[in-house]
């Protein structure tokens, strides 16, 4: 390949709860620059923001739809982790949310472009991964199956939009596990939080990984701070081997954002963008390498 030819490049963005709004900021500025991609994969809240670009939504687009609807899609109230936690060691139920809202929502967004299911969208393929918590086994909903077939994995692409998004997007403690057929599914940053080797599946040459920075912890930092602390660490452990296979990883630093800390929608957007403007350069050098 030489310098300066066209390259198919696919881009997985990792979950990260409210913070996921930054990957919308990281697809503008590539866009602005005039990067062009051709396939997309996400985990959890990185899911949300795949599969709205998968959709045909703008940046902008998503940028207003979660300003929009976050609060209802979370359901905030006041201290909303805590109180889960606090429900489930006293053995209630109460305390965890069964993610109809996200579901609606998208179904919604996808209908408004004419698509039902994940195999009906034609934009570009997406690969979105889950847990099935009763086989421990990881699932990928997709509109493209790739020959490769792997043993731990299954493939689905008759699915609603908003059921994938909402099965990859069910956090533990937060949201109940979302029922599809005989599978009991999960967040899908628990095996597979920044989903580069699905994207590479998709005949992609070149893939963008883009994770978020764990806080560093202060004297100053609350409960809240170590556990987001402790949950970045773990979802970049877990993408450890997705993150050697990709070509370029461009970390966000997004300033102690709390998991559904609904203040940051926009700092987060911001903080997205400006990373990506300011690796650009290196991010086409990438692209353009042999």
């Amino acid at each position: 390949m030489r310098k300066g030819e066209n390259v198919k490049l696919g881009i997985a963005l990792s979950g990260g709860g409210i913070r996921g709004i930054a990957h919308a900021g990281v697809l503008k500025a590539l866009e602005e620059s005039g990067i062009k991609i051709e396939a997309i994969g996400g985990a959890s809240s990185g899911a949300l923001i795949a599969g709205l670009y998968a959709l045909g939504y703008s940046p902008e687009d998503m940028y207003h739809l979660f300003k929009t609807h976050a609060k209802d899609i979370v359901g905030m109230g006041q201290n909303p982790i805590f109180s889960r936690i606090h429900n489930v060691l006293r053995r209630e139920t109460t305390g965890f949310r069964k993610g109809e809202n996200i579901e609606e929502l998208f179904n919604k967004l996808a209908k408004d472009k004419g698509i039902q299911t994940i195999s009906q969208i034609t934009k570009m393929p997406i690969s979105i991964p889950t847990v099935d918590i009763k086989d421990g086994k990881e699932y990928i909903f997709t509109n493209h199956i790739p020959n490769e077939k792997n043993l731990y994995k299954k493939y689905i692409g008759d699915i609603s939009v908003g059921k994938a998004l909402r099965a990859t997007s069910s956090f533990p403690a937060v949201f109940c596990p979302c029922d599809f057929g005989e599978h009991k599914f999960l967040d899908g940053g628990a095996l597979d939080n920044v989903p580069v080797i699905e994207v590479k599946k998709q005949g992609i040459k070149k893939v963008l990984a883009v994770n978020f920075k764990p806080d560093d912890i202060t004297e100053e930092s609350n409960y809240m701070d170590i556990a987001m602390r402790t949950i970045d660490l773990m979802g970049n452990k877990i993408a450890e081997d997705n993150l050697k296979q990709s070509d370029y990883i461009l970390t966000i630093k997004t300033d102690k954002t709390g998991l559904l800390d609904l203040k940051k929608i926009d700092s987060c957007y911001e903080y997205g963008y400006k990373a990506t403007i300011k690796e650009i350069d290196k991010i086409k050098e990438i692209i353009q390498e042999k």
